[in-house]
């Protein structure tokens, strides 16, 4: 490496460290993508609100993190099967499975911003999405509509996230519970049907289970008067329709996790590009063109025939020929020439598009050839000439 060479590289190792440093040391963003796992202390997570959980319902709390369809064929556990994410998608089957299990006595709770479309057919709601015209803000306070559970003032969220509400609801079977008030305008989004020998809660606003929401003042009243409609039976918590992951499945995970470490990989990807940039070039050597062996098969078979007519040997050179010919009908064919009959004609005559007679008269100058051993050459390309002639004629 020359001395250009050795600055450039100094000069690019110093910027990537600089800027590597700088980056290292800036307060990292405050994530806000949905998570509501029970594990994760994020501001969307729902590490505050499931303890909460354990301190409002003593009895068993069971975490489940398989699917609901899974769970609920495999001898479930009655009580209240709880939902916090962003949005929960039962197909078929799942759903079915579902609905008969809280007709038979138990409770679903779910919280989202959206239920699927197979789940709001079958209980008759609709959704919609508040955004104000002033400021396009969504930023809707809480409260409940039982005296005994209504706030005095509305628990207000101050971040712009989704303002989803019931826009059509049956008053003849869904029980308004809770709003979102916006402008002083109040929208149902916590509602209670009745199905079955059970029940069903529809919660359209999962932030306010959030860990921002719940430890902001005194905001976690509203997670307690929520808790309320439930009954102190054993609580199953779905961790497996969760937007954020309980686990991680990347080797990489504790690498990237910590910052000190992140930077270090990136570092050592970034030293080891320049490295063959800088080096590769001036190391690699030309790989030399090897031409491939000529196949000199022809040219052998060429020196050992005419090796058997300076020598006169016709008669040898023609079961050459002949074990050839053979092999030719055995491999293009499929028949057996050491079996020759008159079924046997018949078929090569057939398969080979030759007529019967110059078969069979092929197979007599064969044996004429065969039987005498002082051919001459005549007789040799007489024979040669005459098994061209029946290859020949083959697809003609």
């Amino acid at each position: 490496m020359n001395k250009t060479y050795k600055i450039s590289f100094g000069i690019i190792l110093i910027l990537i460290i600089g800027l590597t440093w700088l980056e290292s040391n800036e307060a990292e963003p405050v994530n806000w993508n949905p998570s509501f796992t029970s594990s994760d202390k994020i501001p969307l997570g729902a590490f505050v609100f499931f303890e909460n959980i354990h301190r409002s319902f003593p009895s068993e709390i069971r975490t489940n993190k398989i699917p609901p369809y899974e769970y609920l064929n495999a001898q479930p556990d009655d009580g209240v099967y709880f939902f916090l994410n962003d949005g929960v998608q039962f197909d078929e089957n799942e759903l079915h499975d579902l609905l008969n299990w809280v007709d038979s006595g138990n409770t679903l709770f779910i919280s989202a911003y959206r239920f699927g479309e197979r789940l709001e057919d079958t209980l008759n709601i609709v959704l919609a999405s508040y955004i104000s015209d002033d400021d396009f803000t969504s930023r809707p306070g809480f409260n409940f509509t039982d005296p005994k559970l209504k706030l005095k003032d509305d628990l207000i969220f101050d971040q712009d996230l989704p303002a989803v509400f019931f826009t059509e609801i049956d008053s003849s079977q869904h029980l308004a519970l809770g709003t979102s008030n916006f402008d002083d305008e109040a929208k149902v989004n916590f509602i209670k049907i009745k199905f079955g020998k059970g029940e069903i809660y529809l919660h359209t606003s999962p932030q306010a289970l959030s860990n921002y929401f719940l430890l902001k003042d005194n905001n976690y009243q509203y997670a307690e008067g929520l808790l309320a409609y439930l009954n102190n039976e054993t609580f199953i918590w779905d961790e497996y329709y969760k937007a954020g992951k309980s686990f991680f499945t990347s080797p990489l995970y504790i690498l990237l996790n910590k910052r000190s470490l992140k930077w270090a990989y990136y570092i050592t990807i970034i030293a080891a590009i320049a490295f063959i940039l800088f080096e590769g070039k001036r190391k690699q050597r030309a790989i030399p063109i090897v031409k491939p062996l000529t196949n000199k098969s022809l040219e052998y078979i060429e020196t050992i025939s005419q090796l058997y007519i300076d020598e006169g040997k016709f008669h040898e050179l023609g079961e050459k020929k002949i074990m050839l010919f053979m092999e030719y009908i055995r491999d293009n064919y499929k028949l057996n020439p050491e079996q020759i009959d008159e079924r046997f004609y018949v078929d090569l005559a057939s398969k080979s598009d030759n007529s019967l007679e110059f078969t069979k008269e092929i197979f007599e100058r064969i044996f004429k050839f065969q039987e005498r051993e002082n051919n001459s050459k005549q007789d040799f390309v007489s024979l040669s000439k005459a098994i061209n002639s029946f290859k020949a004629t083959h697809g003609k």
